[in-house]
């Protein structure tokens, strides 16, 4: 049976109530994709990886789940891991509005 990508992660979004996540809110539906973007800079973890909705950053990756993704970004393998919205909840705590899954990718077909 294929599989376009499978589910391997899921958690909400770190930080989402510091960021730009309010601003697009009512745009994110499940099935969106979020864009990744690795930040080795970062003062507070060298495995941080930004969560994008178009130009919206969002938040971050949970530190709990970031550093097998920003290893395999630095190792040149991106695009093995897509994010996208799993649920949306605008009455929840801002820090619990969004949940995220990280999926695998299948490159084989």
């Amino acid at each position: 049976m294929y599989e376009p990508s499978r589910l391997v992660k899921t958690f909400h979004i770190s930080g989402f109530q510091y960021h730009d996540g309010a601003f697009v809110l009512d745009k994110l539906k499940p099935g969106k994709k979020l864009k990744m973007v690795p930040n080795p800079e970062n003062p507070y973890d060298p495995y941080a990886i930004e969560l994008r909705y178009k130009k919206a950053k969002l938040g971050y990756v949970p530190r709990s789940e970031n550093e097998i993704l920003a290893l395999a970004a630095f190792y040149g393998h991106k695009g093995v891991f897509e994010a996208r919205v799993l649920k949306v909840d605008p009455e929840a705590e801002p820090w619990r509005q969004v949940r995220v899954g990280i999926y695998v990718t299948d490159k084989r077909g």
